[in-house]
C-alpha cells in the first residue's frame, strides 16, 4: 500500500470517477442492479450483482447486455423485462439515491486549493443523468473540464478528450475500481486510488503489488 503525500497542485487537470469518489453511490448502484433484474429471480439477481462488482466502472448498457446474454437464460424460464425496461428500472432506482447520497467530504476545499485546474467527470454512470444530478446538488460548475459518461467508455472518453485538449497534461485520475486504474494508465494519467467506498475486494494487496498510491477519501489528499 502506497500512503504517499500527494502534490496536488502541480497537476493541471483532475479527473474524477463519481460512483465511490465523488458520491457515496457504489451501494445505490449496486442495490438498482439487483432489483431490476429481480423479475428474473433472486439467484439471476444475485449473480448480476456479483458480476456488477467484479466489473466496476463499467457502463450499464454492457452490463444489462451480459446479463441478458449470459445470465439470464441460465437462470430464468420465463421471459423477464428486455434491455430498455431493465435501463429503464435501473435508472429509477438510481436517481433517487444519487440525489440523496453523501457528497465526498473535502470535495470543495480540494476544488478552492485547485483553483486553475481543470476538473473533470469521467464515469461510467449515464451522462445525461450524471448532469442532471450534479446539477440538482449544485456541484456541475466544479467540473469545468465537463461531465462525461456512458455510452461512451472510459477509455473513449479519455483519449477524445485528451486528443481535443480539454485534458492537460499533467493530469491526475481518481478512481476506485480497477478499471479505472487500466483506463488512467492507458491514457497516460498519474492514479490515485481512494479505498473509503470502494467495492474492489482485497485492494490492499492489489495495490501494493502494483505500487498505486492510495488515500481513503478526497479529504485525504486535500
Amino acid at each position: 500500500m502506497v500512503r504517499q503525500k500527494l502534490n496536488i497542485n502541480k497537476y493541471s487537470c483532475l479527473v474524477f470517477d463519481c460512483d465511490g469518489v465523488v458520491l457515496d453511490s457504489n451501494k445505490v448502484k449496486t442495490e438498482a442492479f439487483y432489483q431490476a433484474t429481480l423479475p428474473y429471480g433472486e439467484a439471476a439477481a444475485q449473480a448480476m450483482v456479483d458480476y456488477h462488482v467484479a466489473n466496476g466502472g463499467v457502463s450499464r448498457y454492457k452490463k444489462f447486455a451480459y446479463f441478458l446474454e449470459q445470465i439470464a437464460p441460465n437462470d430464468a424460464e420465463q421471459q423477464g423485462p428486455d434491455l430498455d425496461a431493465l435501463l429503464q428500472a435501473y435508472a429509477g432506482h438510481v436517481r433517487e439515491g444519487l440525489l440523496g447520497c453523501e457528497v465526498a467530504p473535502g470535495l470543495e476545499a480540494l476544488r478552492e486549493q485547485t483553483p486553475n485546474a481543470r476538473w473533470l467527470i469521467v464515469s461510467g454512470g449515464d451522462q445525461a443523468e450524471l448532469r442532471d444530478v450534479f446539477a440538482s446538488r449544485g456541484i456541475a460548475e466544479w467540473f469545468d473540464g465537463g461531465i462525461f459518461g456512458s455510452p461512451d467508455t472510459k477509455d473513449e472518453i479519455l483519449a477524445r478528450e485528451l486528443t481535443s485538449g480539454n485534458i492537460q497534461q499533467p493530469a491526475l485520475f481518481l478512481g476506485d475500481s480497477k478499471y479505472d486504474h487500466q483506463a488512467a494508465s492507458a491514457a497516460g494519467l498519474d492514479f490515485v486510488f481512494l479505498s473509503g467506498w470502494s467495492e474492489v475486494a482485497g485492494w490492499q494487496a492489489w495495490t501494493a503489488e502494483l505500487g498505486i498510491a492510495t488515500a481513503e477519501n478526497i479529504g485525504e489528499i486535500v
